[in-house]
Protein backbone atom coordinates (compact mmCIF):
# COMPACT_ATOMS: atom_id res chain seq x y z
CA UNK A 1 0.00 0.00 0.00
CA UNK A 2 1.50 3.37 -0.96
CA UNK A 3 2.23 5.90 1.74
CA UNK A 4 -0.72 8.23 2.25
CA UNK A 5 0.19 11.89 1.94
CA UNK A 6 -2.51 14.41 2.66
CA UNK A 7 -1.58 16.47 -0.38
CA UNK A 8 -2.29 13.43 -2.59
CA UNK A 9 -5.83 12.96 -1.24
CA UNK A 10 -8.99 14.41 -2.74
CA UNK A 11 -12.10 15.03 -0.60
CA UNK A 12 -15.30 13.45 -1.96
CA UNK A 13 -18.75 13.08 -0.44
CA UNK A 14 -20.89 9.98 -0.92
CA UNK A 15 -24.31 8.92 0.28
CA UNK A 16 -24.30 5.47 1.85
CA UNK A 17 -26.75 3.46 3.90
CA UNK A 18 -26.56 3.46 7.73
CA UNK A 19 -25.91 -0.29 7.62
CA UNK A 20 -22.87 0.38 5.43
CA UNK A 21 -21.58 2.94 7.93
CA UNK A 22 -21.94 0.38 10.71
CA UNK A 23 -20.11 -2.24 8.67
CA UNK A 24 -17.37 0.22 7.74
CA UNK A 25 -16.95 1.30 11.37
CA UNK A 26 -16.69 -2.33 12.49
CA UNK A 27 -14.09 -3.06 9.81
CA UNK A 28 -12.14 0.06 10.75
CA UNK A 29 -12.21 -0.91 14.42
CA UNK A 30 -11.16 -4.48 13.63
CA UNK A 31 -8.24 -3.28 11.48
CA UNK A 32 -7.35 -0.30 13.72
CA UNK A 33 -7.77 1.93 10.69
CA UNK A 34 -9.86 4.94 9.79
CA UNK A 35 -13.10 4.53 7.87
CA UNK A 36 -11.48 6.51 5.05
CA UNK A 37 -8.71 3.90 4.90
CA UNK A 38 -11.33 1.14 4.71
CA UNK A 39 -12.94 2.91 1.74
CA UNK A 40 -9.55 3.28 0.02
CA UNK A 41 -8.83 -0.43 0.60
CA UNK A 42 -12.23 -1.40 -0.80
CA UNK A 43 -11.66 0.70 -3.92
CA UNK A 44 -8.20 -0.78 -4.41
CA UNK A 45 -9.54 -4.32 -3.95
CA UNK A 46 -12.44 -3.88 -6.38
CA UNK A 47 -12.00 -5.30 -9.87
CA UNK A 48 -14.97 -4.68 -12.19
CA UNK A 49 -13.57 -7.22 -14.64
CA UNK A 50 -13.59 -10.01 -12.03
CA UNK A 51 -16.99 -10.29 -10.32
CA UNK A 52 -16.12 -13.94 -9.69
CA UNK A 53 -13.55 -12.80 -7.12
CA UNK A 54 -16.36 -12.20 -4.66
CA UNK A 55 -16.96 -15.19 -2.43
CA UNK A 56 -20.39 -16.80 -2.49
CA UNK A 57 -20.93 -15.86 1.16
CA UNK A 58 -20.16 -12.21 0.34
CA UNK A 59 -22.64 -12.27 -2.54
CA UNK A 60 -25.30 -13.83 -0.32
CA UNK A 61 -24.63 -11.22 2.36
CA UNK A 62 -24.95 -8.42 -0.20
CA UNK A 63 -28.19 -9.83 -1.61
CA UNK A 64 -29.54 -10.38 1.90
CA UNK A 65 -28.74 -6.80 2.86
CA UNK A 66 -30.45 -5.45 -0.26
CA UNK A 67 -33.55 -7.60 0.32
CA UNK A 68 -33.77 -6.43 3.95
CA UNK A 69 -33.48 -2.80 2.81
CA UNK A 70 -36.20 -3.34 0.18
CA UNK A 71 -38.50 -4.99 2.73
CA UNK A 72 -37.93 -2.15 5.19
CA UNK A 73 -38.69 0.44 2.49
CA UNK A 74 -41.82 -1.49 1.49
CA UNK A 75 -42.98 -1.66 5.12
CA UNK A 76 -42.47 2.09 5.58
CA UNK A 77 -44.33 2.85 2.36
CA UNK A 78 -47.19 0.57 3.40
CA UNK A 79 -47.44 2.28 6.79
CA UNK A 80 -47.52 5.70 5.13
CA UNK A 81 -50.18 4.52 2.68
CA UNK A 82 -52.29 3.09 5.54
CA UNK A 83 -52.10 6.43 7.40
CA UNK A 84 -53.07 8.34 4.27
CA UNK A 85 -56.00 6.03 3.57
CA UNK A 86 -57.18 6.36 7.17
CA UNK A 87 -57.12 10.17 6.88
CA UNK A 88 -59.07 9.99 3.63
CA UNK A 89 -61.65 7.68 5.24
CA UNK A 90 -62.10 10.14 8.13
CA UNK A 91 -62.64 13.02 5.69
CA UNK A 92 -65.13 11.03 3.62
CA UNK A 93 -66.99 9.63 6.61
Amino acid sequence: MPEIKKENLVRKQFLIYPSQIEKMAALADHQSASMAEIVRQAIDAFSPDSPGDMAESELLELVSMRVKEALDDTRKTREKLDRTLAKLDMRAG
